[in-house]
């Protein structure tokens, strides 16, 4: 791809050794084991978290508190590399750092932030975000948890769903529903009434913990709220920085797809000659090979503009978008090439594409994104 596209030529030097960094530690320390991890549907969380908060991945865009402080572009390029070994891991660090410190870091008070980022930066702290409950996905607004004043205290009731990392995590950023309308918790995951049961028999993302969590009657002091997070700005703010992260993971796993089956294509032989020596096979790469540069291209802009900080949430829904529907796409295509063999572990095609279903509809599900391009282009909120 790189003959094609000649993308490092987009890259300063500093971004291209952190991509190589975490490139080699994604492809020595998890692909030899993420295809069993899925099937068994396990994680080693906490030891893969210490590790990667050693690599400075955790948090990695935010400044100070033992966070690394680098560009929002050498952030997605990181989870370009992970997703491109497996979207749980990418996931594993999107929900860290993007979804929980960054609600800490951009909402929180001096004394969360100092409690809870350093040690989740070095990932000796794991935390999860709190925000889609059963009935409530797209419409967050719509949230049953809630949280009401007993003296100086909250008191919590309600449950969340689908949430990365709840039942490893060691603190929840939890939003309910107060008299003051949305606000977000921080709530330690020992505290009475609080539990994190896992979610099984996925057969997406099974290489990541996702669980549910059940708030019945958790007391927290007034400290424990985010002073500076009302409504749903607040959330929404962090489902934002997780959607970025998103732009560039899903143009890894088709990445990941393609190269493996450009492989395959030339060692595979049908009919006395390589697979990849027919022209319908060509014509897939040709036509694969343009959807993932174009997604690298587009999410290449997006890290710039984020980094100057004129980035949009209407050009990540454009980045979300397109680049997952494409990765899912090439996944598929990938898939045929690769024939029975496709389908099996062996192989990491069949793993991505069923992964790529769940990050189609989290942070956002397609028709989401749409509406708000739709939204954009011709004034008109369609949302009802």
């Amino acid at each position: 791809m790189e003959k094609l596209f000649g993308l490092d030529s987009l890259l300063e030097p500093e971004e291209i050794e952190i991509r190589s960094t975490v490139r080699k530690f994604a492809s020595d320390r998890i692909r030899p084991h993420v295809a069993q991890w899925f099937e068994e549907g396990t994680l080693p969380a906490r030891d893969l978290a210490k590790e990667l908060g050693s690599l400075g991945v955790l948090g990695m865009h935010l400044e100070g508190y033992d966070c690394a402080g680098m560009s929002a572009t050498a952030y997605g390029l990181a989870c370009l590399e992970l997703e491109a070994v497996d979207s749980g891991i990418r996931s594993l660090v999107s929900v860290q750092g993007s979804l929980a410190m960054f609600a800490l870091h951009r909402w929180g008070s001096e004394e969360q932030k100092q409690t809870w980022l350093p040690p989740m930066a070095r990932g000796e702290a794991i935390g999860c975000f709190g925000l889609t409950e059963p009935d409530f996905g797209s419409n967050p607004a719509g949230m049953r948890t809630n949280a009401k004043r007993d003296g100086d205290d909250w008191i919590l009731n309600g449950t969340k769903m689908w949430i990365t990392n709840g039942s490893i995590a060691d603190v929840a950023v939890v939003w309910a529903q107060t008299d003051e309308g949305i606000r977000g918790f921080v709530v330690p995951t020992d505290t009475l009434g609080f539990s994190a049961p896992e979610i099984k028999k996925k057969v997406s993302l099974r290489a990541s913990v996702t669980s549910e969590l059940v708030l019945d009657g958790v007391r927290l002091p007034a400290s424990a709220m985010l002073p500076t997070a009302q409504g749903l700005r607040g959330p929404l703010s962090c489902l934002n920085e997780a959607r970025f992260g998103i732009v560039f993971g899903s143009i890894g796993a088709a990445r990941d797809c393609l190269e493996t089956a450009v492989e395959y294509s030339m060692s595979r032989e049908v009919f006395d000659k390589p697979l990849a020596g027919y022209q319908l096979t060509q014509a897939k790469i040709a036509d694969m090979m343009l959807e993932v540069g174009k997604g690298h291209l587009l999410a290449y802009q997006l890290g710039r503009l984020k980094d100057s900080g004129g980035l949009t949430p209407e050009q990540v829904s454009t980045g979300k978008l397109n680049n997952v529907r494409e990765a899912i796409d090439v996944a598929r295509t990938c898939r045929t090439i690769l024939g029975a063999n496709g389908i099996t572990l062996e192989y990491p095609v069949m793993r991505h594409a069923n992964n790529l279903e769940s990050v189609l509809t989290y942070e956002g599900t397609t028709e989401m994104h749409q509406l708000t391009i739709g939204r954009a282009m011709t004034g008109e909120a369609a949302f009802r």
